[in-house]
């Protein structure tokens, strides 16, 4: 009977293929990330990019951050906050999420907003629809700033202004 083979060493340095693939992520992105400051290589022979092994997880947040709607500079600032020298902990991202919390309830805010009213007027000022001439007349809503005031829960009373 043969005795079996101990598995393969992780490699410490990951490169940017192994990280793409691992990461589900293109290389394109990747170099992106890192010309973005969201990423950190180190380079060897003939200045290839080699990635820690916590860049996976560093992806893996990048990834679900985007997901949930968060801006790459909102993602850069959390990222800023992680220790380089270690592997984040539960507690690190935990620190993030708590965070985020308040920002991530808003976006779900507006999204069932979204849903539940999307067949009337959301105060973006096109007065296409018959319904936005009446909720929206000479439209209100841009004293209330640009983009779709209703839907972000603002009224032209919040301006001041009588239908």
């Amino acid at each position: 009977m043969a005795i079996p083979k101990p598995p393969k060493a992780l490699p410490e340095l990951l490169t940017i293929g192994q990280l793409a693939t691992r990461g589900g992520i293109a290389a394109s992105a990747l170099r992106f990330y890192e010309s973005q400051g969201l990423l950190h290589t180190i380079r060897v022979d003939h200045n290839q990019r080699r990635y820690a092994r916590d860049a996976l997880r560093r992806v893996a947040f990048i990834r679900a951050a985007q997901t949930v709607g968060l801006s790459l500079e909102e993602i850069k600032k959390a990222m800023d906050s992680l220790p380089e020298s270690r592997t984040p902990t539960h507690a690190d991202w935990e620190a993030l999420a708590t965070a985020w919390k308040s920002q991530l309830d808003e976006r779900l805010r507006l999204i069932e907003r979204l849903r539940d009213d999307l067949e009337s007027c959301i105060g973006c000022g096109c007065l296409s629809m018959e319904k936005c001439a009446l909720y929206n007349p000479n439209d209100s809503a841009a004293l209330l700033g640009h983009g779709a005031q209703y839907l972000k829960g603002r009224t032209p009373a919040d301006a001041g202004v009588e239908l």
